[in-house]
């Protein structure tokens, strides 16, 4: 599985970017209706050098992975089904 640069709409709450509400993939738009599971990698020796993961259902019915990697403030998506 590739991961697929994507553009995201965030919801902003205690924190800039908290979690995704919406992206783009080959130029339609995924509502997502669930956040299935979310994971937090931090490289250990960078503190600044950190990935948010969401494991989404979209209102199109495509699972995927949607990571923030936020060094270079770029999301990206894995399709699982």
């Amino acid at each position: 599985m590739e991961k697929e640069p994507i553009t995201v709409k965030t919801y902003s709450g205690y924190k800039a970017d908290e979690y995704p509400v919406s992206f783009y993939w080959k130029n339609q738009k995924h509502e997502i209706k669930e956040i299935l599971d979310r994971w937090h990698e931090q490289n250990r020796t960078v503190d600044w050098l950190a990935i948010d993961y969401f494991k989404v259902c979209s209102s199109t019915g495509l699972l995927c992975i949607i990571s923030h990697d936020m060094e270079n403030d770029q999301w990206y998506m894995v399709k699982v089904l």
